[in-house]
């Protein structure tokens, strides 16, 4: 019983430890106003019939603070990756000169940071949902073992090490999206 609860807890511990990287990646893909080579991870590319990251098939430079440069491997890629980036609607149009494509990040207007924040908080506040129903689960499977004959202190132990765990992951999300606000907000 007591190794099935403390796989329960490490699980829980694992699961809410991913939630968190996730919010990570997902907040270095906000822009806040200064160029960074993340924006564009996630955008494939068509490499010979097949989808491909953008980092593997091209170096991605920062040119200066509010520009970007791709340079591809192979210059017949230049036409693919100029689609690709349109297609993922980033809000940068790329300018292609023959050899690089280059993508110029306008300044950011007040409307725009507080859009940005706003997109911060409701990723802070998906991964608080992602981690409410990781307690959600973990407490369950408690109460399943406590059916089976698990001691009712042990149960009320995991019960309580498990809302500790959720209330510290829940003030790392916000400390992460208070850290994007104020770098979004900072001018």
């Amino acid at each position: 019983m007591q190794d099935e609860l403390e796989l329960i807890l490490s699980d829980t511990r694992e699961n809410m430890q991913k939630a968190i990287s996730h919010l990570e990646t997902e907040l270095t893909k906000v822009r806040a106003g200064k160029a960074n080579p993340q924006m564009v991870d996630g955008i494939t590319v068509e490499y010979y019939g097949s989808q491909v990251p953008l980092a593997q098939v091209a170096n991605i430079n920062v040119v200066d603070a509010r520009t970007l440069s791709i340079q591809p491997w192979e210059k017949p890629l230049l036409q693919p990756i100029e689609r690709a980036i349109i297609a993922a609607n980033i809000g940068i149009n790329p300018q292609n000169d023959g050899q690089y494509i280059r993508l110029f990040l306008p300044p950011l207007t007040e409307e725009r940071r507080k859009e940005l924040v706003k997109k911060v908080h409701g990723a802070g506040e998906q991964s608080k949902v992602s981690i409410r129903n990781i307690r959600r689960d973990a407490i369950e499977m408690v109460k399943k073992l406590q059916k089976e004959g698990l001691s009712e202190d042990s149960a009320k132990d995991a019960e309580s090490e498990i809302q500790q765990l959720t209330d510290s992951h829940s003030t790392l999300i916000d400390k992460h999206c208070g850290t994007k606000e104020k770098e979004i907000m900072t001018v």
